[in-house]
């Protein structure tokens, strides 16, 4: 079963992160990175194919697959988050799924470098306004702290991704945080919560 994407859901969102004691790493030996976790509306079943085509093959550094393969057809459906697929180009994670984000440039914050890397990644431009709190660091085995920032998307949005940095982006119901094969999810019986696991960033 879907879940609505409404104003009870936003103001649910921020309720939480406000109560939430967010658990900050200050390690100087590692870099700054954020990425955001924007919620979106979307569709069931818009998403019948992948909405992009074959990513180009770069020497040495191909995508894993040969192309997209349709593991991401139907995963839409109210409320949902936006998850992108790089492109194979690049220099470093290539090819990989991911929230928006990277690294912070000097004299931004972590909601400063979320939001702009949103727009660069993804073509969408969001106030501050949007920004509904922030979930724990996350320090990674590359050296890197992450910094996941909650953003409230507004509706549907007009995603337009950079081809130099994203070859699909996808609406991922969060239905599918629910489903009992929902890869990498574990269930906390204390706090009765379901935890998705990404690569940067756990919610």
């Amino acid at each position: 079963m879907t879940i609505a994407y409404d104003e009870a859901l936003r103001k649910r969102i921020g309720a939480h992160l406000a109560g939430h004691e967010r658990r900050a790493v200050t390690d100087p030996t590692k870099r700054h990175a954020a990425v955001a976790v924007v919620l979106v509306d979307s569709e069931l079943g818009e998403d019948r194919v992948d909405p992009a085509p074959v990513d180009e093959w770069i020497g040495g550094r191909p995508m894993p697959e040969p192309g997209l393969d349709g593991r991401m057809v139907d995963v839409s459906g109210g409320a949902a988050f936006l998850l992108c697929r790089r492109t194979s180009r690049l220099s470093s994670h290539a090819a990989q799924w991911a929230l928006p984000g990277g690294r912070l440039d000097p004299g931004e914050n972590a909601i400063e470098a979320a939001l702009r890397e949103l727009d660069e990644e993804v073509g969408v431009s969001l106030p501050d306004s949007a920004v509904l709190g922030l979930l724990d660091d996350y320090p990674t085995r590359s050296g890197y702290v992450i910094t996941p920032v909650v953003i409230w998307g507004g509706g549907r949005l007009d995603l337009r991704p950079s081809p130099d940095e994203v070859v699909a982006a996808y609406r991922v119901g969060l239905h599918q945080l629910q489903r009992e094969d929902s890869r990498g999810s574990s269930r906390s019986r204390r706090a009765r919560a379901r935890w998705c696991r990404f690569r940067w960033a756990t919610i």
